[in-house]
């Protein structure tokens, strides 16, 4: 379901400035699990889209007033109801990780997908998020042989102590029993 520039055809285009080429030589080889709401808590709003494109105002809410200037991006949203949003091409080194390490290999978006679910750490996923999360993840590890179940970490783990998210609301056991 992907085409040949990267893109999964059940998803929303929406493009992102916030990408760049990834390293020579680099093959995709980590999925991360991100949360995102904004403000945190609410949901089915344009901030994410609009924080992911730059054009988020950041005097609309108190809780924006640290992502002045911020450039971030992830490879895909998946939204409450399950729709997905991509905004980077999956060939492409989005900004999602920051700081990051996994197994001893640092910059971990030069070699990973950022997958963010509407959320945060403290709230349970939808089932149709699992769905949804469940078949692109389907469709990344077919189409990126080195993408395991093994590879498939949250940010807070590649993260620690900065990062906490997908959260305790996240739940591994039943995202991996989907994917078997």
């Amino acid at each position: 379901m992907l085409n040949k520039i990267g893109l999964y055809k059940k998803a929303r285009q929406i493009a992102s400035p916030y990408f760049n080429e990834r390293p020579e030589g680099i093959e995709i080889s980590l999925l991360v699990i991100h949360c995102i709401s904004l403000p945190e808590g609410e949901y089915g709003g344009k901030q994410i889209e609009q924080l992911f494109t730059g054009c988020l105002d950041c005097n609309s809410h108190e809780s924006f007033k640290d992502l002045k200037g911020l450039e971030v991006s992830a490879h895909c949203v998946i939204r409450r109801d399950g729709r997905i949003e991509q905004y980077v091409a999956f060939d492409k080194r989005a900004w999602h990780a920051g700081v990051s390490s996994f197994q001893g290999v640092d910059a971990c978006n030069d070699y990973s997908i950022g997958i963010e679910l509407e959320g945060t750490d403290q709230t349970t996923y939808t089932s149709a998020q699992y769905q949804s999360l469940t078949e692109l993840t389907r469709q990344l590890m077919k189409d990126y042989p080195l993408l395991t179940k093994h590879r498939i970490t949250g940010h807070s783990d590649i993260a620690p102590g900065r990062k906490s998210d997908p959260g305790e609301g996240f739940d591994w056991s039943y995202f991996f029993q989907l994917l078997d």
